[in-house]
């Protein structure tokens, strides 16, 4: 149970909802597959074999959106629409006029829906209710959106917030950039990209390449403001923070993997030591990020 990418929020800390009444609501919205003509549906299942919607582990809770879509291409509902066309046209003489073809189009994708093949996906999130931490594990904040919505639709409270720091993640990374370090226990790695705030977007990206010296300052100086930059924490884990406070390309390293060895003999004990061991780290590591913006902003 390793996140790969980060989307962070804020809870109240300490949240006030407790985990049987988190449980109860949650199964209000329980997953269940998409019936024939269903082309999408979600709801929440049990993060592990077990039957629990709220995987406990110490004091950390995780929790997981199950979601299931027909695999329908409109391209096929569309010719096989205009298919149908031609022969209503051949048999009456003229074409099917605008709201007929809507409803040949309707008609298509209700009789194909039940054929369709179906796609299912697991969107998990990491709630610390004790530090007020809610982590989708999602590339983008759109698709961390969609786990969102669904809590919001479930739980009878749900007073979340976006997390917000003093200072903006760009002009932080254009300073440690400028100085070539970063603050505290982060250390500046070797891809990064930066990108023009003119019309024209022009960006310059850097993959396994020095961050030092004079042409990356030429850069900024030049009005390019950088948009990810890969950090090192306390030489434990290496991230891309992105200019919307996005952790991605999330990596534990060898002196925390390490740390697996010998832990669970079972699958079930193995998921449970790595998901203590990942939320250890990063309860070290997002605290120290915060501190790293400026701190945070909670007015």
């Amino acid at each position: 149970m390793w996140f790969k990418n980060l989307q962070v929020f804020r809870l109240p800390a300490p949240w006030s909802v407790d985990r049987a009444s988190l449980e109860d609501q949650l199964a209000k919205r329980r997953f269940h597959p998409c019936g024939s003509l269903d082309p999408a549906t979600q709801g929440w299942v049990p993060p592990t074999q077990e039957s629990s919607l709220v995987h406990v582990v110490g004091q950390q809770w995780l929790i997981c959106l199950g979601s299931e879509s027909k695999i329908l291409p409109s391209s096929v509902v569309r010719q096989e629409a205009e298919d149908r066309a031609d022969d209503i046209e051949a048999a009456q003489g003229f074409r099917p006029g605008r709201k007929q073809m809507r409803e040949l189009r309707e008609q298509v994708l209700q009789e194909l829906l039940p054929r369709a093949f179906t796609r299912r996906r697991r969107s998990f999130a990491w709630i610390d209710p004790v530090n007020g931490w809610l982590v989708v594990d999602a590339p983008s904040q759109a698709r961390a959106e969609d786990l969102l919505e669904e809590l919001r639709a479930s739980l009878d409270h749900f007073p979340l917030a976006l997390l917000r720091t003093e200072r903006s993640p760009g002009s932080a990374m254009a300073e440690w950039l400028a100085a070539g370090e970063a603050p505290g226990a982060f250390t500046i790695d070797q891809d990064c990209e930066l990108r023009s705030v003119t019309e024209e977007k022009a960006a310059v990206r850097y993959v396994r390449h020095s961050l030092e010296g004079e042409e990356i300052r030429g850069h900024l100086q030049a009005g390019k403001l950088p948009t990810r930059l890969a950090l090192t924490f306390d030489d434990r884990v290496s991230f891309v923070l992105t200019e919307k406070g996005e952790i991605k390309r999330l990596q534990f390293l060898d002196v925390v993997q390490e740390q697996m060895e010998g832990q669970g003999e079972g699958a079930a004990e193995l998921f449970d030591a790595e998901f203590a061991l990942m939320t250890g780290e990063l309860s070290h590591l997002l605290p120290a990020l915060v501190a790293a913006l400026g701190g945070e902003i909670t007015a």
